[in-house]
């Protein structure tokens, strides 16, 4: 169902682009083939260096020739101006041919474009799957590292020693899950992982804990009280460490988020938990 949402929004996206593109090809939005005239004044009468006007723009330009002339652009210079030089390769150049000069007033044609929203669309795309390559390559050695730790703590029994510390807990959340039911293994061993940011491997756990509560489920075409709070827990888990993507996005400067993600998804967990047993005291899960 998410890949179909996902291919969905990448088909709408494309034909937005395809619309927006069409629009500007038929109004002839970046004036292609079109002599365009701006005011201009010489910074010295001997120099080649002007400073035209364009859309209550200054914008600096040196002639190159009695042909050619390149206008020099920046982050404050008109998007227009800005999506030719991109398209051409040169983001802070633009290189326009002179059709006519006076006192005051010099003409120009700009270099043409064409389909720049798909072209952008398109560049997006690479550039995500580039940075979506790279992203996953760093992640492996975090990911080994802690799902290691994981197996370390099942075989040594750390992960008997975590439920039973937790049992209390886990035995007021879930009610219904006879004791010593394997479902308590795994529901603690996935609250484990979201707590230490390991979304990837809690995700296996968490599938075989719902597994285990619809084996334990009555109904088995409703979600039963427990598997409502588990998947609550799951969705808002407290977060003692940061997310490992985070952790491979933003380095050593994830440490300034540590404190605030502990206090959110401290909330978020509270709430969970609050909004899911109201609802099923009501019998509405």
């Amino acid at each position: 169902m998410l890949n179909k949402i996902w291919a969905s929004l990448i088909i709408l996206s494309i034909l937005y682009a395809l619309g927006q593109d069409i629009h500007d090809e038929v109004y002839n939005t970046y004036n292609n083939g079109i002599s365009q005239s701006f005011p201009y004044i010489n910074t010295h009468s001997l120099s080649s260096q002007l400073v035209l006007s364009h859309n209550q723009h200054k914008l600096n330009a040196e002639l190159l020739s009695d042909q050619h002339m390149v206008i020099l652009l920046d982050k404050n210079s008109p998007q227009a101006l800005l999506d030719i030089a991109a398209a051409h390769g040169k983001e802070n150049r633009l290189v326009a041919k002179i059709v006519s000069k006076n006192t005051s007033h010099i003409k120009v044609i700009l270099p043409e474009l064409h389909w720049n929203k798909l072209r952008h669309i398109t560049q997006a795309a690479f550039d995500m799957a580039n940075f979506a390559v790279k992203l996953a390559i760093g992640l492996i050695g975090i990911m080994a590292l802690w799902l290691g730790l994981m197996q370390i703590a099942e075989k040594s029994g750390l992960s008997l020693l975590l439920v039973k510390i937790v049992q209390p807990l886990l035995r007021w959340l879930f009610p219904r899950i006879p004791r010593n039911h394997p479902a308590f293994s795994s529901i603690s061993m996935n609250m484990t992982a979201n707590i230490l940011g390991l979304g990837n491997a809690a995700t296996p756990l968490g599938i075989k804990a719902m597994q285990q509560l619809q084996e334990l489920n009555p109904d088995k075409n409703k979600a039963s009280d427990e598997m409502c709070m588990f998947l609550a827990l799951n969705t808002s888990s407290v977060q003692l460490l940061p997310p490992v993507t985070l952790i491979a996005l933003m380095g050593t400067q994830i440490s300034q988020l540590i404190v605030p993600i502990i206090l959110a998804t401290s909330c978020s967990t509270v709430t969970a938990i609050i909004v899911a047993r109201l609802y099923a005291r009501k019998g509405l899960s």
